[in-house]
């Protein structure tokens, strides 16, 4: 798959919310922030990194034994829908879907698809939220 010059997939709110399909990862996440040098060997693991001035944040799997601990495991839902990146609203219309039932999210775009990591344990009521949202 090569580089396209536009962002391909849907724009149309009403199509978008219509289509959301979500399906969440069985395998629960982390956020871990760490120095600029220690992202290069946490790299091959992250699901998502991104630099900010003061280190990089990583997006990781949390492995089977490491799911207890004062770190917040989250819940990565992907919206199976193709959307483009210039599409308007979807992420405002779900994350206001959540904030209505109190829960909290943290979306990432992707080039074909949007993620929105919940609270592990509030999963399946975001699930839920998600499933009344119409276009």
């Amino acid at each position: 798959m090569g580089i396209a010059g536009s962002a391909p997939g849907l724009t149309d709110l009403r199509v978008l919310l219509g289509a959301l399909d979500p399906d969440v990862d069985p395998v629960p996440k982390r956020f871990i922030h760490v120095s600029h040098d220690r992202a290069r060997e946490r790299v091959a693991d992250a699901l998502m990194m991104f630099r900010e001035d003061e280190g990089t944040t990583l997006i990781v799997d949390v492995k089977e034994g490491d799911r207890s601990g004062d770190r917040m495991l989250w819940a990565c839902i992907t919206l199976r829908v193709q959307s483009s990146l210039t599409a308007v609203g979807m992420m405002a219309a779900v994350s206001a879907a959540l904030a209505k039932r109190g829960i909290p999210c943290n979306p990432v775009s992707a080039f074909l698809h949007d993620h929105i990591f919940v609270p592990w344990d509030r999963r399946d009521e975001a699930l839920d939220a998600l499933s009344h949202l119409t276009p």
